[in-house]
């Protein structure tokens, strides 16, 4: 967890990866920095005190999610990101605004149990290791052992005291033969000497239960599938393959007996309550417009069922209830032709805390090509290398596409940094359909390759609408 991070620290990480919107950082910053400071008042006082929710206001593609996925990954957080126009008033058919509750649920647990299997996984792959050696030199039938210890209580009653002491010597002996093959055997795998042998192992056969659910029911046939599986007894089947495959399964088999369910959904029903992010995009989508239509008929219904569970209400999920009082809550949408005032007084009051993100410029455009550490740039010249290609951006170049990837926004719809992705794959569209046949090579790419690539898209208006 790091949320022990200062404000200033928090946004120096956001800059890795976001280019610009100073404000949207600073805020969101602060926020999760409240979180820290919550924790540690007394538990009176911490209860009473409410995460202050928050509306990002901008148009498509400059950053808006990110900065909220970036924020609950630095955080270790909970994070479930949904579109406020999947949910549909209580009555109709679709999804209810409860079920964020129950994926953000299911959505910790799985976060909870990824790092308890990295805690146990070293005693798992020793485990999984003793069973394979287990199926590579089993023990000795069960008839032979029983005849063995039927001629040794023979040889125990009628015999003296020495003959019974020599064939418990003999039992000690095949024992330490067994336990030096099974050495050796261990020293073949771990030198990888044995993964091509086959081998058979017993594996947990998949359910044959089908459920029909109808449409925004999706969650009652999640909880159906789930109590089938527990009321109906896991079947085995033996399965026959590679040594390092049955390896693989014996791992997961062993982590998942390793890992306390109980403990796991305890933990993460904490996690989610007390640092549990929600990111409902596309709110201007359920304000109701000035005209009045029948597409219209819910979307105040909407956003009256959205009040409580912003406030703070209890949800019923498979894993018991979960409160929603502590959530962080945040809402984005471009507002084009809604504003934040025409959602419902009651929703506003709900996110006390707004910022304005801005539009993207050609300065931005270049920055996000050269500073980000996951910049396309680098996505590019690192999936062609992997065919042998040394691949190089003049300086010039990122200029010129950032210039480019701006007159194409103002010129058609302003879809930010996104436009980058569809230039960019036009750009290098030949150089990746050819690049098996390249391999060894150095290739720079120079303004003039650029405007070579993309002369005919930028000549042809039309073509840039289609085509961008």
């Amino acid at each position: 967890m790091s949320t022990t991070l200062t404000p200033r620290e928090i946004v120096h990480e956001l800059d890795r990866y976001i280019i610009g919107q100073q404000d949207a950082k600073n805020m969101v910053a602060i926020a999760l920095r409240n979180r820290w400071r919550r924790q540690q008042l007394d538990p009176e006082l911490r209860e009473e005190i409410a995460p202050k929710n928050i509306i990002m206001i901008g148009p498509t593609g400059v950053g808006k999610t990110e900065v909220a996925r970036r924020l609950a990954k630095l955080a270790g957080s909970p994070f479930f990101k949904v579109e406020a126009s999947k949910f549909t008033e209580v009555g109709y058919v679709g999804r209810d605004v409860e079920s964020m509750i129950r994926d953000l649920m299911e959505i910790g647990v799985n976060l909870v149990r990824s790092e308890e299997r990295e805690k146990v996984q070293v005693k798992a792959e020793a485990n999984a290791e003793e069973r394979l050696l287990d199926l590579l030199l089993p023990p000795k039938k069960a008839s032979e052992g029983q005849q063995g210890g039927q001629g040794q209580q023979v040889n125990f009653q009628l015999g003296s005291p020495g003959q019974a002491g020599n064939g418990y010597s003999q039992d000690q002996h095949i024992q330490a033969e067994e336990n030096r093959t099974r050495e050796k055997l261990r020293k073949l795998w771990r030198d990888g000497r044995l993964n091509d042998r086959s081998v058979e192992v017993e594996v947990q056969a998949g359910s044959n239960v089908e459920i029909m659910s109808m449409p925004g029911m999706e969650d009652m046939e999640m909880q159906f599938r789930d109590m089938f599986s527990r009321v109906f007894p896991k079947k085995k089947k033996t399965k026959k393959g590679k040594v390092k495959n049955a390896y693989e399964i014996l791992v997961q088999e062993e982590t998942e007996r390793l890992v306390d369910m109980d403990k796991v959904t305890e933990i993460a029903k904490e996690r989610v309550e007390q640092s549990g992010i929600i990111f409902i995009d596309e709110i201007d989508k359920v304000c109701a417009s000035d005209k009045s239509s029948k597409a219209d008929v819910s979307r105040e219904g909407v956003q009256r069922d959205l009040l409580p569970v912003v406030e703070g209400c209890v949800v019923n999920t498979k894993y018991g209830m979960v409160k929603s009082d502590h959530i962080l809550f945040i809402a984005a949408g471009a507002f084009h032709y809604a504003k934040p005032s025409d959602l419902v007084p009651e929703l506003q009051g709900r996110f006390p805390l707004r910022v304005e993100l801005s539009a993207l410029t050609g300065d931005d455009f270049y920055r996000i090509l050269t500073e980000p550490q996951n910049a396309l740039t680098r996505q590019y010249t690192a999936l062609l290398k992997t065919e042998g290609i040394s691949l190089e951006f003049d300086n010039e170049a990122l200029v010129e596409l950032a210039s480019f990837a701006q007159k194409v926004n103002d010129e058609t719809e302003n879809i930010g940094a996104r436009r980058l992705y569809t230039i960019m794959e036009k750009l290098l569209q030949d150089l990746s359909f050819k690049a098996p046949e390249l391999a060894g090579q150095k290739i720079t790419v120079d303004k003039e390759y650029v405007r070579e690539q993309l002369k005919d898209v930028q000549e042809d208006r039309d073509l840039t609408r289609y085509i961008l």
